[in-house]
């Protein structure tokens, strides 16, 4: 069974339960805050039901990031597909005491009915720009928020990371060791698609080879070593057992020893018919040892076997390591990687910017958001590099010159428009997207700023709802 076109991450089970990677629960609704059930049984009593719009985005860029990597919409997609409210979630939110028979009886029939306009998986993205916005009835579209905010949010901080790395390895492979540090089951599986999505090469997390297709990928630890009397008997041992994927960890005790017990065993394999395809490095002075490695292995005509490295590798790391010169084939990159250690969450929200016709904001300091329903046109320039971006209503139109629109319908009275896309299809767009940004915002560190603008229609619609909440809402409050 191959996940892309059989198995979904988050899909509704013919028994009713809700699948989120590999965890299951019969009451996916209630992941949500209370304020969110609170806020939708005001809107009944209040008779609040338009349609209202939200627009998920990252406020600011972290200091680290020149670019986001838009991720998890399937997720959200199949969430909203599968949202009800089950039995046991009705009986609990009423014996909390808190809400009128009235709000749980519209709970009990409710599912969402809304559309959803999104920018594609494996997308470029920069601050104020929406990833998705959701137009619903305010009941509908409240309640999903916190799901929604959830799902794209962790993969998004995960993609983002993992497109870094694998940007620092300039073209090497990059295998995601994370999966024994990942903060849970649902976390771990989220990693792995992220950073395959972003151009890991593999990953060790077997589930997701089941899950989603991703090549696994594995070696040995130094226990396997250990357990034998004789390192090189581990090492014959393992040859024997996987002639045709060997790779030899080599750092448990003596490194440049070890290495020369691996030209034995390569030796040994070559006349079998078989090949070593790398040794692996883990600890220690990874330049060096590297340099040295590689030596032995040339010296003794094993230059065909690859060094593997791994060992708490982040793409500063990688980045310092290849820049020392060191002989290094391929990175295993693991914790910092699959939780984004630096920056292990993203200034992200999901705001309300039209209601029953009328288009809203909010004022606060530091916390504006721009108003409407909007569209994000990607300006090219004649070499097809990305120059600039802007930020429009959605019915404005298109800014002169090589522009692409970014979001698009993906849903539609609550059903998805069309399949989700293959993974490897997002993992391509991802590739050539961060292929086409300018060379100084791919930059590690001190990225340069991308250039994003403002629609002039969004500007005027803005400063005259601003200048008209001022005047009605701040001057003179209690109206």
């Amino acid at each position: 069974m191959h996940a892309e076109t059989e198995v979904s991450t988050i899909a509704e089970t013919p028994d009713g339960s809700f699948v989120s990677g590999a965890l299951i629960t019969r009451d996916a609704a209630l992941f949500t805050d209370l304020y969110e059930l609170t806020m939708a049984a005001s809107y009944l009593r209040e008779g609040m039901a338009g349609e209202a719009t939200f627009s998920l985005f990252v406020r600011k860029l972290p200091r680290a990031r020149g670019f986001l990597v838009a991720a998890g919409l399937e997720d959200v997609l199949e969430y909203l597909r599968s949202f009800r409210f089950s039995a046991a979630s009705l009986d609990y939110l009423g014996s909390l005491g808190r809400f009128e028979p009235a709000f749980l009886d519209v709970l009990r029939g409710l599912s969402f009915t809304g559309s959803v306009r999104a920018v594609p998986e494996g997308t470029v993205l920069f601050a104020d720009e929406p990833l998705l916005e959701v137009t619903a009835p305010i009941m509908e579209a409240q309640l999903v928020e916190t799901a929604v905010m959830n799902f794209a949010h962790l993969q998004t901080v995960l993609a983002s990371k993992a497109a870094r790395v694998v940007l620092a390895a300039g073209g090497r492979p990059v295998v995601d060791f994370g999966l024994r540090r990942t903060h849970g089951i649902d976390a771990g599986m989220k990693a792995a698609r992220s950073s395959y999505l972003a151009g890991a090469l593999m990953s060790s997390n077997v589930l997701a080879g089941l899950a989603y297709g991703i090549p696994p990928s594995g070696t040995m630890a130094h226990s396997y070593v250990s357990a034998f009397e004789n390192e090189i008997d581990a090492f014959r041992a393992f040859a024997h057992a996987f002639p045709e994927s060997t790779t030899l960890l080599i750092d448990t005790y003596d490194t440049v020893a070890a290495a020369h017990k691996a030209v034995t065993v390569a030796h040994e394999m070559e006349a079998r018919g078989a090949r070593l395809s790398a040794v692996r490095l883990d600890s220690g002075d990874i330049v060096a040892l590297a340099k040295e490695v590689r030596r032995v292995l040339d010296a003794a005509g094993c230059g065909y076997v690859r060094i593997f490295v791994s060992g708490g590798l982040d793409e500063d790391e990688v980045a310092r390591l290849l820049a020392a010169g060191a002989p290094i084939d391929a990175f295993g990159v693991g914790t910092r990687m699959t939780v984004s250690a630096d920056v292990p969450y993203l200034d992200i929200a999901y705001k309300i910017v039209r209601y029953a016709g009328r288009n809203v904001l909010k004022l606060s300091e530091g916390k504006t958001t721009w108003t409407g329903d909007k569209q994000v046109w990607r300006l090219r320039g004649r070499d097809g590099r990305f120059e600039r971006d802007v930020l429009a209503l959605a019915d404005e139109p298109p800014p002169a010159g090589r522009a692409e629109p970014l979001l698009a319908p993906v849903m539609k009275g609550g059903r998805p428009l069309a399949p989700h896309p293959p993974l490897a299809a997002i993992r391509d767009r991802c590739a050539a997207q961060v292929a086409a940004l300018p060379d100084g915002v791919r930059r590690l560190e001190g990225a340069a700023p991308y250039p994003v603008g403002h629609g002039a229609r969004l500007l005027a619609v803005q400063r005259a709802l601003e200048a008209e909440l001022e005047a009605t809402q701040v001057r003179h409050p209690a109206q």
